[in-house]
């Protein structure tokens, strides 16, 4: 990315974001103005957010904790990304989990997620990016919002030009407007984004042409049976022809099989994730998949 902000540049982030309520960065803290000091600054505080704090909707009460799956670059055979997935801290899948999730809730289980996931990322040793799966309707704020993954990536000194963040196609985006406004506040601080389950929502190119994120994730459905299906076959390529076009990266997520693999090989598609290359694990992270991505082997 042309952006890249690096740890010396907190202090521009913090400042910019915390701008839009009224404060000021010192050295050694942020100053409304006028007002008394909010000791927030590199302290490494767990809640920087008082607009977050603030705001009305119930806690999400479920401890969870984050699986991670791993997205390989098969030109390499090394880990482009670890994909953040939430699982219960006593170890069920996501699906119990969003069971618990609610319009009063959903704000702060998205907060929960992101946290979470750099926090476990941290303890695991990850030193690839990091993909984080938000939820565009519990987003009030793009600005205050974010507030709290900035002072989550300082405390545990994760560098935010690793984090990716995913919106679902699949999730129907009340105002496409507010979408631009999050996409656009993460790319100035130095996030990169990605479409996942491209291809099997509510929008699919119309939002590609409002919404150029870093990655595009085709969905599982494109990918099932791509080696034995023309039809599936020449979409994926034009598809992938499109974002190199728009200069937007291509990821096949959900492959299962060999087969599929090595027919994404040969439609110039490098970033792949899936069982058949690494399960989620729980609470620790895979770096060697499943199986042999040399040359010879996949093409």
């Amino acid at each position: 990315m042309e952006n890249i902000w690096h740890i010396e540049n907190w202090s521009e982030v913090f400042n910019r974001v915390f701008s839009f309520w009224g404060y000021t960065a010192e050295p050694r803290g942020y100053y409304p103005r006028g007002k008394r000091r909010l000791n927030m600054s590199l302290s490494k505080q767990d809640s920087p957010c008082q607009h977050c704090a603030s705001r009305p909707g119930a806690a999400f009460e479920e401890e969870i904790t984050m699986a991670f799956q791993p997205i390989f670059d098969i030109e390499t055979g090394e880990v482009f990304a670890q994909e953040a997935l939430v699982r219960g801290k006593d170890g069920r899948g996501a699906g119990q989990i969003f069971e618990k999730v609610t319009d009063e809730n959903r704000y702060r289980f998205d907060q929960l997620c992101r946290k979470t996931a750099i926090e476990v990322a941290t303890q695991v040793g990850m030193t690839s990016a990091l993909s984080i799966n938000f939820m565009p309707n519990a987003v009030y704020e793009p600005s205050h919002c974010i507030a709290q993954t900035l002072w989550a990536a300082d405390k545990y000194d994760f560098d935010i030009s690793r984090i990716i963040f995913e919106f679902t196609e699949v999730e129907k985006v009340r105002d496409t407007q507010h979408l631009i406004n999050i996409i656009e506040t993460y790319r100035e601080i130095g996030f990169r984004t990605a479409i996942d389950d491209f291809g099997a929502g509510f929008s699919g190119l119309n939002l590609l042409a409002d919404v150029v994120p870093d990655l595009v994730k085709l969905d599982r459905h494109l990918i099932a049976g791509l080696h034995q299906n023309r039809v599936r076959q020449a979409i994926v390529k034009r598809t992938k022809q499109l974002c190199d076009d728009l200069g937007v990266n291509v990821v096949a997520e959900g492959i299962e099989l060999c087969e599929e693999v090595e027919a994404l090989a040969e439609l110039g598609i490098t970033l792949m994730q899936g069982y058949c290359l690494a399960r989620p694990q729980f609470e620790q992270i895979k770096s060697v998949p499943d199986i042999d991505l040399s040359v010879g082997s996949v093409r």
